[in-house]
This record gives C-alpha cells, structure tokens and sequence, in this order.
C-alpha cells in the first residue's frame, strides 16, 4: 500500500487545456473517488497516474516516489478496466494469472495468490470457464481478481460498472467496497456516478473542467457543498434551488423569494443586504405544513413504495420534497412546504460560491 499524491498536474491536448492545475492527496489505504460530468478530465487524470497519459506539467508521487517518468508496468499498480478487458481465449484461472506468468513468478506462488483471490470474489467454481461463459457481473470480478493476484501499491478503477445493469451495479457497488475494507489497498476510482461516490468512497474529488470543485469526505460534501455545482452534483434527487434576496434588519436576516415570502436565512450566512442569492434545501429536509413557508403547486406525485416524491412549482422553480408518509396528492393540489431551517443553504447568485461563516 501507498499514499499518491497528484501536485500541480495540468494535460494539454493540441490547444486544450484538459487538466488546469490540480493538486490531490490520497492516504495510503484510502479509497477516493473521483466524480464528475463527461469531459470533466477524471478518467485523463487517472490515465495519467497509470502512466498511459503523458504529464503536460507537474509531479505524480506513489509511495513518496515520483513516477513522472516511470513505466506503467514499474508503477505497482492495477487497473480495472470498464470493458474488463479479458482475454477471451484464456480461462478464468489464466486471466488472473497471466501477469504473474509474465513477470516469471513461481507456479506454487500463483496457484497460491489466484488461489486466494478467487476464493475472496467467489471465484473459485468458475476458474475452468472462458469469459464467454461468464455473466458480466462474474467478468467484473475476473477482471478484480487479476487486479488483485498483483497486490499492487494502488488499485486504479475506470468507472468498472457503467456496463452493469442496475441491479448488478449496487451489489457490485457493495462487493468493491467489502474488498476494499478487506485489502486496504489505496484505490482511486472514476466515475460519473455520484450514488456511487457517496456509497464507497472515503474521498471524494468532485471535477469539472479540469479544475477541482471540492474535496472531502461523503457527507462532508452533502452536507457543507462549496458552491452551486458540488451542491447539485452531489445527492439525489438533487437540491433544490430558488432564486432570492437577502434582506438584512437588525440581527435578523431572511430570504425574500419573488412571491414575496420570507424565510429565515441559513445559519451563520453572509451576504450584503439586497444581494442576489440562490436558496438551496434538499428534497427529503422539506416537511409538509399547514400554512407559513412556501406554497407550491403540485405537479406530479411518484410513490415508490418507501417514499412518496413530489414534484411541484414555486415562482417558475420546480422542487422535488420527499415524504416517508404516503400522500395522495393531485395535479394542481397547493401544498405549503417547510424546509429544514438547519439543513438549508445558501450561495451567492453571480458567483455560486456558498455563502456562509465559520
């Protein structure tokens, strides 16, 4: 196991800047994830600290050693591909052993190391059968296992379950992570799912255009987001957003919405009064209410068995509120809505950057 870490690197392709300065640091043994949009650079990045990408400018450090320059084969990592990418003439056993084979190692030795990384993926009834015989669930684990049998310093995953259906994708989800805490290996994982980065990740990177929006633990991001874009890229359904001043008078500060409603401003905000700013509250930290709040219009209601979501417009904004209770709302029915006093937020509308204080 190692630490990694990523200093200053930046990637150009021709005239385009791909990756615009970035610094990470990954403890040995962490698991991070880096999530993003398409095109946000994540998957540059990790090609990078694989070595299948040149480095435009800064350093790549692995266990305290600079690999600039080193060989992806010198690394002592392991990749898991999102295409597996077994050889399909070769049986399971052979996949996993076939890097072991080249490097000349003993056979008892890897007898011994397929062995046992069969037995943690429950691979072992399986060994005999060619990739063509697998499902894609077992090919995933096959492609894990041959990662596995290297006992790399650092295990590198390109988003490996995007090909999965949604079933197979949480148990796989769940599977990595089991290894994870298993192995402790330092793992670096890509991904433009953020269900999968609150789910299994240590440390999560948030991207976009090549620049890094925020780092830090699952519910640290959930919870204290930096700015607009880590705020609706991180939760699902996504926060909400509606546009508001912020009045100031005295010791009281509120937000005054285009209806002319005013709620209470999130703690500890900052702000000028008459600024423009976006008031954000997440779906399931908006309870149901008699009167006071704000009243929307019910647009649709989805029941999904343990929650009821609703979809409704506020002053041209449309919410998503989440109840555990069954409500049988209609097209149109007005609702008041309460958010969360303690769990709302609230970002500055030119910049996006959160408005609050320490």
């Amino acid at each position: 196991m190692a630490s990694v870490q990523i200093s200053g690197i930046k990637k150009v392709f021709g005239s385009t800047q791909v990756i615009r300065g970035v610094d990470i640091e990954i403890a040995d043994g962490e698991f991070a994830v880096l999530v993003g949009p398409s095109g946000c650079g994540k998957s540059t990045l990790l090609r990078m600290l694989a070595g299948l990408e040149e480095i435009t400018e800064g350093t790549i450090s692995i266990g305290g050693r600079v690999v600039n320059n080193v060989q992806p084969k010198e690394r002592d990592i392991a990749m898991v591909f999102q295409n597996y990418a077994l050889y399909p003439h070769m049986t399971v056993y052979d996949n996993m052993a076939f890097s072991l084979m080249l490097a000349k190692s003993d056979k008892a030795a890897i007898r011994e190391r397929v062995g046992r990384a069969s037995e943690i993926l429950g691979l072992t009834p399986l060994l005999e059968r060619y990739p063509r015989q697998l499902s894609g669930g077992q090919r995933q684990r096959v492609a894990m296992g041959r990662a596995i049998v290297r006992d790399p310093q650092v295990f590198l995953f390109d988003e490996p379950l995007s090909n999965l259906d949604a079933k197979l994708r949480v148990q796989m989800r769940a599977e990595i992570k089991e290894l994870h805490q298993r192995l402790r290996t330092t793992s670096v994982y890509v991904t433009h799912d953020q269900i999968e980065a609150m789910t299994m990740a240590d440390q999560i990177v948030v991207m976009r255009d090549g620049i890094v929006e925020q780092r830090g633990r699952p519910l640290e991001l959930y919870d204290h987001p930096a700015n607009l874009f880590v705020a609706g890229f991180i939760g699902s359904p996504a926060m909400n957003f509606i546009p508001a001043t912020l009045r100031r008078s005295g010791a009281e500060t509120q937000v005054e919405f285009a209806d002319g409603a005013r709620l209470p401003a999130p703690r500890n905000a900052a702000g000028n009064d008459g600024q423009a700013v976006i008031y954000g509250v997440r779906p399931e930290h908006l309870s149901l209410g008699t009167s006071g709040g704000i009243q929307t219009r019910v647009v649709v209601v989805e029941p999904t068995g343990a929650n009821t979501e609703v979809y409704s417009r506020y002053c041209d904004v449309d919410l998503i509120s989440i109840f555990r209770e069954r409500h049988d709302f209609r097209m149109d029915d007005m609702v008041h809505l309460i958010p969360d006093h303690a769990h709302t937020h609230l970002f500055d509308a030119g910049s996006g950057q959160a408005l609050v204080t320490s």
